[in-house]
C-alpha cells in the first residue's frame, strides 16, 4: 500500500514537471518572438510601417482604450461569437439527434448536409446580407451557418458510431430509442460533443470576422478592415492580436468545462 502510494507521488510530480516544463517552453517562445520582433523593427531590418512592432501595437491598443473604443468593438465581437456559437452548438446537436433518431432522413439529407459543407460559405455572404440586410443580423446568420453545419456532421458521425453491443444491450431490454439516445448515445459522445464545440468555436471566428468585413461598423473584424484600408499596420496587427487574446479566453473556458464534465460523466 506504501509502495502504492509512493509510486503515485512520483507519477504525480513527474506529470506536474512534465506540463510545467510545456508552458515554460510556449511562455519561452512567446516572449522571444516578441523580442525578436521588437529588434528587429528597431535595427530597421523589418519595415515598421509595414510589420508594426510590439511597442507600436500596444501603443494602438492603449489607445483605442483611452478612446473607449477598444471595448465596444470587443463586446460587439464577443457579442456575436456567442450568440452564434451558442445557437449553431445547440441546433447542430439537436438536428444531428434527429438524424440518428431517424435512419431515413439521414440518408435524404446526406448529400445536402455534405454539399453544404463543402460549399464556401463565405461566397453566400452578398445573398445572406441581402436577405438579413447589411447589419449585424446578416453576421450572426453567416456565423451561425459555417458553424451550425459542421457541428452536425461531427457529431451525429460521432452518434451513429457509439458502440454497437451497448445498444444491443439495451434493445435486448426493451428499451426505446430515447432510452437508448439518453442512456448510451449522447453519454458515449461527450468527447465527441466537446470536440465539436472546439472547431465550432473556430468557425464561429471565421463566420464572424468575415462578417464582420463585410458590413460591420463595429468589432474586431471591422478595425482589421479598416486598418488595412488607410494603410494602419499598427491597427491591423493590434486588432488579430486582441481577437487572438479573445480566441484563447474562449478556447481555455471549453476547456475547463470539458474537465468538469468529463469529472461527472
Amino acid at each position: 500500500m506504501m509502495e502504492a502510494k509512493a509510486e503515485y507521488k512520483k507519477y504525480m510530480k513527474r506529470k506536474i514537471l512534465s506540463t510545467a516544463k510545456v508552458i515554460f517552453c510556449q511562455i519561452f517562445i512567446l516572449i522571444l518572438f516578441i523580442s525578436l520582433w521588437q529588434i528587429l523593427s528597431d535595427k530597421g531590418i523589418i519595415n515598421s510601417f509595414l510589420c508594426s512592432s510590439p511597442k507600436k501595437v500596444v501603443t494602438t491598443i492603449i489607445n483605442l482604450y483611452k478612446s473607449n473604443d477598444l471595448f465596444v468593438h470587443v463586446w460587439v465581437t464577443l457579442k456575436e461569437i456567442l450568440i452564434s456559437f451558442g445557437l449553431g452548438s445547440l441546433i447542430g446537436i439537436v438536428f444531428a439527434a434527429f438524424l440518428w433518431y431517424s435512419p431515413f432522413f439521414s440518408k435524404v439529407l446526406d448529400p445536402y448536409l455534405t454539399i453544404l459543407n463543402s460549399l464556401p460559405k463565405v461566397s453566400l455572404g452578398p445573398i445572406i446580407i441581402i436577405w438579413a440586410g447589411a447589419n449585424q443580423n446578416s453576421i450572426i446568420l453567416m456565423a451561425l451557418l459555417i458553424s451550425t453545419i459542421s457541428t452536425i456532421i461531427s457529431v451525429y458521425v460521432g452518434f451513429r458510431h457509439t458502440n454497437k453491443t451497448s445498444i444491443r444491450l439495451m434493445q435486448s431490454f426493451k428499451a426505446n430509442k430515447f432510452q437508448i439516445f439518453t442512456k448510451v448515445v449522447f453519454p458515449a459522445n461527450i468527447n465527441t460533443i466537446i470536440s465539436s464545440l472546439k472547431i465550432n468555436l473556430s468557425m464561429t471566428f471565421v463566420g464572424v470576422i468575415m462578417g464582420e468585413l463585410l458590413v460591420s461598423k463595429e468589432g474586431l473584424g471591422y478595425l482589421i478592415n479598416y486598418g488595412s484600408q488607410v494603410f494602419n499596420t499598427n491597427l491591423v496587427i493590434a486588432g488579430v492580436i486582441m481577437l487572438g487574446i479573445l480566441t484563447s479566453i474562449l478556447y481555455f473556458i471549453i476547456l475547463f468545462i470539458e474537465k468538469k464534465v468529463k469529472k461527472e460523466w
